[in-house]
């Protein structure tokens, strides 16, 4: 692995700060909160964490993901269903933080957000032991009120870079982001693939160049081989609809939790191998 610098700060910089020390590259799988229930999803996260997650993403549910694909919108639809909000991620989020469990990260679009209000928001995050935030829809021009509202409450904030990102694009998220950059690995929505794109490698370390922080990688990974091949030159792998797709499959069994931790165990056991 080729590593970005890590800086000072939360529990995320110390998570891959403690990969990092391991010779690894951290993991980082993504759950929707509420799918199959919201109890179950504070199960599900505590599978992940026995499994070897050293950061895990929430999804926040919302009614027009525009960046997922088929496996998180079902699972987004369900968790409304539900009657999830984004206040009711915030109190699994404090639940979470008080169970000793990994950072957690939200995934959200704003539109919740700008309905909460950023100071309140950021407030609440802060109070429910939430560790980063990733908005999907809010680009660095637009996210000042945000982002300095969530700079004040100590949570970190999360930028997307995309294959398609401009020169002056990578070198603004990475000056204005924190906690990490999520660097999209193809363009188009999450989902499962079975290979890489061509270029990958060379994009995010470009990229690493401008930025400060560790750069994890997401969108299409699958499975053990691309988070191996992954690790080669990122300092995160998200894993998201892979995981979904189990809770999906497997969300009316008693057996969800423990696989969900085997999987998890295999992308762990990929990175240390």
């Amino acid at each position: 692995m080729s590593p970005g610098r890590i800086t000072p700060g939360g529990r995320i910089a110390r998570a891959f700060a403690a990969a990092r020390a391991q010779d690894r590259c951290a993991l980082i799988p993504y759950v929707v909160a509420g799918d199959p229930a919201l109890g179950r999803t504070r199960a599900i996260v505590q599978a992940l964490a026995r499994g070897g997650a050293d950061i895990v993403e929430i999804g926040v549910p919302f009614s027009d993901p525009i960046a997922d694909g088929p496996v998180n919108q079902r699972a987004a639809e369900r968790a409304l269903r539900n009657g999830v909000t984004l206040g009711s991620c915030l109190d699994l989020a404090a639940e979470l933080r008080a169970d000793g469990g990994p950072p957690v990260v939200l995934f959200t679009y704003y539109n919740p957000i700008h309905r909460m209000g950023p100071e309140r928001f950021a407030t609440a995050a802060s109070a429910a032991g939430v560790d980063g935030v990733l908005v999907t829809d809010l680009p660095p021009e637009e996210a000042g009120d945000l982002r300095g509202a969530l700079a004040e409450s100590g949570v970190d904030l999360v930028f997307l870079l995309s294959p398609t990102s401009s020169r002056e694009r990578v070198d603004r998220v990475c000056r204005e982001a924190s906690g990490f950059v999520y660097f999209v690995s193809r363009t188009g929505v999450t989902g499962a693939r079975e290979d890489l794109p061509e270029g990958l490698a060379e994009q995010v370390r470009s990229a690493r160049h401008a930025s400060p922080l560790p750069i994890a990688v997401g969108f299409g990974v699958s499975g053990p081989e691309q988070v191996k091949a992954i690790a080669a030159f990122a300092d995160g792998v998200v894993v998201g609809s892979a995981l979904v797709r189990i809770v999906e499959e497997k969300g009316a069994s008693p057996g969800l939790e423990a696989a969900v931790e085997a999987f998890c165990r295999t992308l762990a056991g990929a990175l240390r191998g």
